[in-house]
């Protein structure tokens, strides 16, 4: 084999390196991106069961209005300056939402503890009820969310993704905090 035929192999070998590391790289976006994808997926599935609750909470705001104005007018305030949660939106805005929700939720508590006659309302029982069914909903998913952001957070921190995540701007997601206050939350049970 001559110069020439050495010089065949090794611009093939070349060649065949060249398009291994593209492929690698393009198996590497592709998962990048898929984990990512699921990120936003399990961020959506919050402000889902969110507005749910900020719903139910709308309704037994309106309940509210029959036995003081000024309670329903500060919930619906409090319902107005919402904002709604989608796969872009940074973990400490989800974050402030439920502080929110917890504010609504707490005050409404309040109200019923204050007019017995709403606390027992058929209505405001059923609402209440469906309230903590989308708050377990929410626990659920901020827990779906936190183990999809690991599994995508490990993938762009380390080799080999670290590599191509870097250089395509691929970035860790935060998480959702615990918090510590919803220990202290009153209980939504009758």
């Amino acid at each position: 084999m001559g110069f020439l035929g050495v010089l065949v192999v090794l611009i093939l070998i070349i060649v065949v390196v060249i398009i291994g590391l593209i492929v690698w790289v393009i198996r590497g976006q592709k998962n990048l991106v898929h984990s990512e994808e699921l990120c936003g997926n399990a961020l959506s599935q919050i402000g889902i069961q969110q507005a749910s609750r900020w719903d139910a909470l709308t309704a037994l705001a309106d309940l509210t209005k029959q036995y003081s104005d000024q309670e329903y007018n500060t919930l619906m305030d409090v319902i107005r300056a919402r904002q709604g949660v989608n796969p872009n939106t940074p973990a400490t805005e989800v974050d402030q939402q439920e502080g929110m929700l917890q504010q609504a939720t707490s005050r409404l508590m309040a109200v019923a503890e204050a007019y017995p006659d709403l606390k027992s309302n058929t209505l405001y029982l059923k609402t209440m009820d469906s309230v903590h069914g989308y708050e377990d909903n929410v626990r659920m998913s901020r827990m779906v969310y936190n183990d999809t952001v690991t599994r995508y957070n490990r993938l762009v921190r380390s080799l080999p993704g670290s590599l191509v995540a870097g250089s395509l701007g691929f970035a860790p997601r935060e998480y959702l905090e615990n918090d510590a206050t919803k220990a202290n939350m009153p209980s939504m049970a009758r």
